[in-house]
């Protein structure tokens, strides 16, 4: 079973993946979160600054948002020369911007105009693998049944499904009916996203679907940088970790943006998430919420208790 990491706009940027790489590892894949061709559709040099070879430590595959075949098109002329043969479509993500055009879960509204796209890129782009990170469904799980007829019709190299409807975002739990209609008539690998916090999170998943072909982390791995490494058999996250790991991306956030006020942003949306491990230490969430500096974030974290 292959563990993948999610990619999380703002968060998971090249220095993140390699700052988890070098200091917890476990890993199999690392996927960059989404780049959007403009409206001329053409791909600047700055938006593939993320994916660039010489900026990745470690292997990553790339994610597009889109819906056009001729932008698809431009973007695979643009990555191709960098060493890409794999590209993931994202078909998931919920944000009103973007499903207002029909991008991300917002194509799942119109299943012809994803049908035809679809037929579009794959006849087009037979050198190049494709795989699809996708919802269940936009107002209901019950449209899943024929997303699942279009999908079946393509040579989809991986279809990663997040068993929610765009209505649903982030909240509540997974729908596993529809997952399991999935994992009982897709012919391509398949991969598991969603609520995936623990190693017995994990392990639940891994038992109830024995011939999955990974499982894709998200949310969790950022509240818990060494659960791969757990996953593994490894040993548990420690807090001075937690400490280190902060430390490292400032100083590579640092380095690259030479602005405090966007680091400390960065670092707060990380710390969000790490400060749910430490459940009871509500004065330290609070104070890491306040910090106006980098400096008062350092102090608050610096008084967290052994996990």
């Amino acid at each position: 079973m292959k563990l993948y990491f999610a990619p999380m706009e703002g968060i998971t940027t090249y220095y993140f993946r390699n700052a988890h790489a070098e200091m917890f590892g476990g890993c199999d894949q690392y996927f960059a979160p989404f780049l959007v061709p403009t409206e001329n559709e053409r791909i600047s040099a700055r938006t593939l600054r993320d994916i660039l070879p010489e900026r990745n430590d470690i292997p990553v595959i790339p994610q597009v948002l889109c819906n056009d075949g001729k932008a698809f098109s431009e973007f695979i002329k643009k990555i191709k020369p960098l060493g890409f043969d794999t590209v993931n479509l994202n078909f998931g993500c919920p944000s009103g911007t973007v499903t207002k055009k029909y991008r991300g879960s917002g194509i799942l509204r119109d299943l012809d105009l994803m049908d035809r796209f679809l037929y579009q890129i794959f006849s087009e782009h037979e050198d190049i693998n494709i795989s699809i990170k996708t919802r269940t469904g936009f107002y209901s799980h019950a449209e899943f049944d024929e997303i699942l007829k279009i999908y079946q019709k393509y040579p989809i190299s991986e279809l990663m499904i997040h068993p929610r409807i765009r209505e649903e975002y982030y909240n509540g739990t997974p729908n596993m009916q529809s997952f399991d209609l999935a994992y009982q008539s897709i012919k391509s690998p398949l991969c598991y996203n969603g609520n995936v916090y623990t190693t017995q999170d994990f392990e639940r998943i891994e038992s109830r679907y024995p011939k999955l072909n990974s499982i894709m982390l998200g949310r969790g791995v950022i509240k818990n940088p060494a659960l791969f490494r757990e996953i593994k058999g490894g040993k548990p996250l420690e807090t001075q970790e937690l400490i280190s790991f902060s430390a490292l991306i400032e100083k590579r956030c640092l380095e690259l943006l030479g602005s405090e006020v966007y680091t400390l942003h960065r670092l707060k949306e990380m710390w969000l998430y790490m400060m749910q491990n430490f459940p009871e230490e509500k004065k330290i969430l609070k104070a890491v919420k306040k910090a106006n500096r980098i400096s008062d974030l350092n102090h608050a974290i610096g008084c967290l208790p052994a996990l």
